[in-house]
């Protein structure tokens, strides 16, 4: 699937590339704001199956750099959940802080390499029960790679999910994309999420794009659909569309 993946984007002869993961998409990259920078992405966040729909209004991701090679990160969002024949829910569904560190880093044409430790921290029992979280505390801890081979840019993310209080869960994300022109990039991403041992497990195809609308504003877009089999109530369709803003907190002469 990833040789497919990366055919198709030599088919459109496409320039340099910049190709990386993080939102719109759902693999992670290696990649950091830098020190003192920010990156702050807001964005709609729809997960739509036959029976339900799930609706973050807005994800809010906020990234800030310590180092060139640390990122601190806190990720919340504001959901809507419907399902058919029940009333609509709102509210503030699991938070995600956690820290980046790049442990290798060859340059642009070398392997970038990181680990991305996170914790889902779980909503309380009554949000639980309108289906806008999960309880209890939950660790991911990825890997993430990033390599330059030719014309391409490519990406993987995999990782486990640890819980005490249920089963483990793993992900694992390809991505690969390129640069249309100077403000316009284009990713294809392939995302396998399912716990170990037995359902649920989800598997999308998901095509993005990033535009640069100013210097330091970036817009993001992304849409997806589960490919193959997947499990009962899994989103069919996922999408994301966003602003991503890159502000400096450092102090100029």
């Amino acid at each position: 699937m990833l040789r497919l993946l990366c055919s198709l984007l030599l088919l459109a002869k496409l320039p340099a590339l910049c190709a990386q993961g993080g939102p719109p998409l759902l693999t992670n990259d290696p990649g950091t704001p830098g020190d003192q920078h920010w990156e702050i992405n807001l964005g709609a966040v729809p997960g739509i199956s036959h029976a339900s729909a799930s609706y973050q209004l807005p994800q809010i991701d906020l990234n800030y750099g310590v180092g060139d090679r640390v990122q601190l990160t806190y990720e919340v969002p504001y959901v809507l959940q419907t399902a058919d024949g029940d009333p609509s829910h709102t509210g503030w569904g699991n938070a995600w802080p956690g820290v980046k560190w790049r442990f290798l880093d060859q340059g642009e044409e070398g392997w970038q390499a990181s680990v991305f430790p996170q914790a889902q921290i779980g909503v309380s029992p009554s949000a639980q029960a309108r289906g806008l979280g999960v309880s209890g505390t939950r660790y991911l801890l990825p890997l993430e790679l990033a390599r330059k081979l030719g014309a391409l840019d490519l990406g993987v993310e995999a990782g486990y999910f640890l819980s005490a209080h249920g089963p483990r869960e793993r992900i694992l994300g390809l991505v690969a994309g390129g640069a249309l022109g100077e403000r316009l990039e284009l990713d294809a991403e392939l995302y396998d999420d399912r716990v170990m041992g037995g359902a649920p497990f989800e598997t999308t195809l998901d095509l993005a794009a990033r535009y640069r609308l100013a210097p330091a504003l970036i817009g993001l877009i992304m849409v997806g659909h589960s490919v193959g089999a997947s499990s009962a109530g899994a989103a069919q369709w996922i999408g994301y569309l966003g602003v991503q803003i890159l502000l400096s907190a450092r102090r100029t002469p």
